[in-house]
């Protein structure tokens, strides 16, 4: 059964044209709608500022669904769908997280984020946080670009991996050719448009995006039969997919098809507070906040919120439905290494070809849609925070604009280097936990500091400096060496515990504590926090 073409339609009515070439053709319309908004976005850039942030005269509808297609990637797409397949229920843990983080960012931190950036005139998170903190040694935005630097080729490099991915699922392509095909269209129109080029592009791939995540779980949905049918199949695969605490420990892993012997316990807990934990990225992530910085005016931020808000209901939710009931229609088809494939065989079984490749470009759309964003990003903290703050404070916005483009493409040249790495190394890596490892490097990086620095007027640029350098390294510490250190020690039940854990939570907690303790301590940096409790009063109620 297709079920967006009914079964009465005549064979000989049906599109003439070869399936595969049907998905080109939908593919090559997105790819045209992309760089015509690259194309249009190049005559509004005339200086740094619009290259950057769009010259702050964005509109709440482009920077929610900005912010919102920015912070999701092919682990929406992909990574979530292929965790609704291998937990079930438990998987909206994750959906919860990106409410409390998405909700919490919006409304306690965006305007009086927008406030102070608009005090400041700051272009960059950087360029905050310095005159936030009184920083004058150029010290703190050097840390906070080298860590961008770091982090952001690799969660670009995942994106690449991921598209790779994509092709090869849905039209059978050689990854490094599909990579290569997405990488080329991201590189077009992010060079040429800047920021603004980003944000109307997000706009479109971000409706793209939620669209197609809401269509395919009901025409899931009417080609199995029902909530009913979904419910009875998954009870009769492991009735623990089922439950909020998910399947045990092994079948979580393995997404063995038995039934498992799961249930609420400690570690259960740890794995459910893991998940939730995903949305703390959310509360400070540069590529998230410069979107608050982009908005005309801080008015934006309620129908902003709204709109992010359903957003992430509709998107993320779609996309856990999708892996449930995908599992429920494809349990025996999908390998249980290949969990992530499931949105792209759902496409591929139940949509025309036509729409399949509409599949395609939404999931590009989710890859594109962070790229460019981090790009942007780290070309702002390269040229902005470190060429010119730093080393060239005379040198003219042209000069600027030329120099970030021309970084914009090493970087770009960068991530894609890292995404055939990944290709090379495993193909089958899977894409969730390779994006969260990049997520939570930039996340525990910020965050901390963020918090504090909207809320707590005595975070001295010191403070900030060692929670930055301790949630940075806190990462790939927690990723690699807490885990076999603890084992080795004869300590595998605290090593499992952590596992599920994961790394964000325990590398901000680090993060937020080292901020805290350094400030109480940091007297003489303490003494220049000069007019920092009248800008946090203003930040709070608007009032000079």
């Amino acid at each position: 059964m297709v079920v967006l073409l009914p079964d009465f339609v005549s064979p000989s009515w049906r599109c003439p044209i070869d399936p595969n070439t049907q998905k080109l053709i939908a593919i090559a319309i997105y790819a045209i709608i992309l760089l015509a908004i690259g194309f249009v976005a190049s005559k509004r850039m005339h200086n740094i500022k619009d290259y950057f942030v769009g010259g702050k005269k964005l509109g709440f509808l482009s920077v929610a669904f900005s912010a919102r297609a920015t912070g999701e990637s092919a682990w929406l797409l992909l990574g979530l769908t292929g965790m609704g397949f291998a937990l079930g229920v438990q998987a909206f843990w994750v959906v919860v997280g990106e409410l409390i983080g998405v909700a919490g960012a919006w409304l306690f931190m965006a305007r009086r984020f927008k406030r102070l950036t608009d005090q400041y005139d700051s272009i960059t998170v950087p360029d905050y946080l310095e005159s936030r903190l009184r920083d004058n040694g150029h010290w703190l935005r050097l840390i906070a670009a080298g860590s961008l630097l770091i982090f952001v080729p690799i969660y670009a490099g995942a994106q690449v991996f991921a598209s790779g991915g994509a092709f090869h699922n849905f039209l059978g392509w050689n990854h490094f050719a599909g990579a290569a095909f997405g990488f080329i269209i991201v590189l077009i129109y992010i060079t040429k448009g800047g920021f603004t080029a980003v944000v109307w592009s997000d706009m479109f791939q971000g409706s793209l995006m939620v669209l197609g995540l809401v269509v395919l779980p009901i025409v899931g949905l009417l080609e199995i039969g029902g909530v009913t049918n979904v419910i009875e199949s998954l009870r009769a695969i492991d009735p623990h997919l089922l439950a909020l605490h998910g399947p045990g420990p092994a079948e979580a892993v393995t997404k063995v098809v038995v039934p498992s012997t799961g249930g609420w316990n400690t570690l259960t807990i740890f794995g459910v507070v893991g998940l939730v934990a995903i949305g703390i990225g959310f509360w400070g992530s540069p590529q998230i906040f410069v979107r608050y910085i982009s908005m005309k005016s801080e008015k934006s931020i309620l129908p902003g919120t709204v709109v992010a808000v359903v957003w992430t209901v509709l998107a993320d939710s779609g996309a856990v439905l999708i892996g449930i009931i995908g599992r429920a229609l494809m349990n025996d088809q999908i390998l249980p290494a290949s969990n992530e494939s499931v949105l792209p065989m759902m496409a591929e079984a139940y949509l025309v070809p036509f729409i399949t490749g509409l599949f395609i470009a939404m999931v590009l759309s989710a890859i594109m849609s962070t790229i460019d964003s981090l790009l942007v990003l780290a070309s702002s903290a390269a040229v902005r925070d470190y060429w010119q703050k730093t080393k060239n404070p005379d040198m003219s916005d042209e000069a600027l604009m030329s120099t970030s483009r021309k970084l914009t493409l090493i970087l770009a040249l960068i991530a894609f280097a890292v995404g055939m790495a990944l290709l090379l190394i495993n193909k089958d890596k899977q894409i969730f936990w390779i994006v969260i490892f990049g997520w939570s490097g930039i996340a525990a990086t910020f965050c901390p500091t963020m918090i504090l620095s909207l809320y707590w007027s005595k975070l001295t640029a010191n403070g900030a400096k060692c929670a930055m350098i301790a949630g940075f390294l806190g990462v790939p510490i927690f990723s690699f060496a807490v885990g076999p250190i603890l084992k080795a020690m004869g300590m595998d039940d605290i090593a499992e515990y952590l596992t599920k854990l994961d790394v964000l939570l325990p590398s901000f907690i680090i993060g937020f504590t080292v901020a805290v303790v350094v400030s109480l301590f940091d007297k003489k940096g303490q003494a220049n926090l000069v007019g920092v409790e009248e800008d946090l009063r203003f930040a709070k109620s608007g009032k000079q």
